[in-house]
């Protein structure tokens, strides 16, 4: 007689045997191994690090097959697998043939950001798990088709950034889990809360990130597939600035500072300013009117929800002594300064003494527990705590962001449609076409 998965699961747990149990086993599906295994889409700079092509001894999940469209950095990722310890692995050049590959549990996408969305829909139809690098998407709309295909697939999804979780929050000093404290115990008063990114808050915006106007048309080299490399993208004349290490300069692509390395920072003061499930109604901008196919740079974009909170991203370094946060009854949270063990806080009657800080986080309950596993997660089917809902709420808000630099101006934005309101020059930002074949897969599921 054939056990129930939930029989299954139950008789697994008792010995302790899920350190070795692969998802397609637990959906299910015959596994040539007892290991989880994984592929990696697009093999730059990002996918040869920690995260990614890591050490066998210890790895999550065994790294089975790499691909990318230039066949250089294929043979990069086959000869670091071996490296690595994952012996002789799959190497192609087109990502379809790893999505097809039901031998393949997890999916890691570390592609430029306009592949992201197609690639998470595609592997989530295709029933893979999948981590992607962030950003999450590069429009609203990419990123609310991620969101529900991911869960009308019943996948796991984990986007590759982790400080509302784990590490020193971006030039802080702590982590963000005190800073949670506070605003969630109410610390910072009952009113809405200010909040302030830029240099002299610890968060630098990476304006070299800028592409170059009118490249001249360069011969494609014989090792690149210039044509998948584009994808979804609109067609351009190959030029090698508009590839590999300086994508980030060209809208097509990503956007600059902002689409590099925004959720690095914004996902975590949205878990700290408990906004996850929502996103800003208000965009405003003030800075330089922006190239159409070149990134520049902005001077000052605020973000304001509902509640009056807002979010102000300082681009020119005028509010370099602002707080990273002011609450309604004057409590303000400062970096950790040197000398300090801890972030500082101040009021109306000065700076709090180190030990008074300490002293009151000790009294605040704690935040709850997150799930920071993402094996676990696949094998358990427990959604990991930056998930495709999550992260969708902290890319669309450095997705707002970018759409009011493109316009030169704000617009306003309803958190529930998830559309611009009474603004189709907005709304053709959020929600942008991408070239076919790639239009039709993304609309699959």
């Amino acid at each position: 007689m054939k056990a129930s998965r939930r029989e299954f699961l139950k008789a697994s747990a008792a010995f302790g045997a899920f350190n070795v149990i692969p998802a397609r086993v637990l959906r299910g599906e015959t596994a040539p191994s007892n290991q989880l295994t994984r592929a990696i889409i697009g093999y730059g700079g990002i996918a040869r690090g920690g995260n990614h092509m890591n050490d066998a001894n210890g790895a999550y999940a065994r790294v089975v097959a790499v691909c990318d469209p230039d066949a250089l950095h294929v043979k990069d990722g086959l000869d670091a697998a071996v490296k690595r310890g994952y012996g002789r692995i799959k190497g192609c050049r087109d990502f379809r043939e790893l999505i097809a590959d039901s031998s393949i549990d997890v999916v890691h996408i570390c592609t430029p950001p306009h592949w992201h969305g197609c690639m998470s829909a595609m592997a989530a139809n295709a029933g893979k798990d999948i981590w992607c690098e962030k950003p999450m998407t590069r429009t609203v709309g990419e990123g609310k088709r991620v969101m529900e295909l991911v869960k009308k697939n019943k996948r796991m999804f984990r986007l590759n950034t982790w400080f509302r979780f784990q590490g020193n929050y971006y030039g802080f000093g702590t982590t963000v889990k005190p800073i949670r404290q506070i605003v969630e115990n109410g610390l910072l008063g009952k009113g809405p809360v200010r909040c302030v990114f830029g240099a002299g808050q610890g968060f630098d915006w990476k304006f070299f990130w800028s592409g170059r106007v009118n490249l001249d048309p360069e011969p494609v080299p014989t090792t690149f597939d210039w044509d998948l490399w584009l994808g979804p993208a609109p067609w351009k004349p190959y030029n090698s600035h508009r590839t590999h290490h300086t994508f980030r300069g060209y809208w097509d692509y990503d956007a600059g500072g902002l689409g590099d390395m925004a959720q690095h920072y914004l996902d975590p003061l949205q878990y700290l300013l408990c906004k996850d499930e929502t996103s800003p109604v208000k965009i405003d901008y003030i800075g330089p009117k922006q190239h159409p196919d070149v990134v520049g740079r902005f001077d000052r974009i605020t973000l304001t929800y509902d509640d009056g909170t807002e979010v102000i991203l300082d681009g020119n370094g005028t509010l370099k002594e602002e707080p990273l946060l002011r609450g309604s009854n004057g409590l303000c949270v400062y970096k950790k300064g040197d000398g300090s063990s801890t972030l500082r806080l101040k009021d109306e009657n000065g700076w709090w003494d180190d030990n008074k800080v300490v002293a009151k986080l000790k009294e605040l309950p704690e935040p709850a527990a997150q799930q920071t596993d993402f094996a676990d997660s696949i094998r358990m089917r427990r959604r990991f705590c930056l998930n495709e809902e999550t992260g969708f709420r902290s890319c669309t808000m450095f997705n707002l962001a970018i759409v009011a630099e493109r316009l030169g101006r704000g617009f306003e934005f309803d958190p529930v449609t998830l559309h611009a309101r009474d603004d189709v020059a907005a709304e053709r930002f959020l929600y942008q076409s991408m070239r076919e074949p790639w239009a039709g897969e993304f609309m699959k599921g």
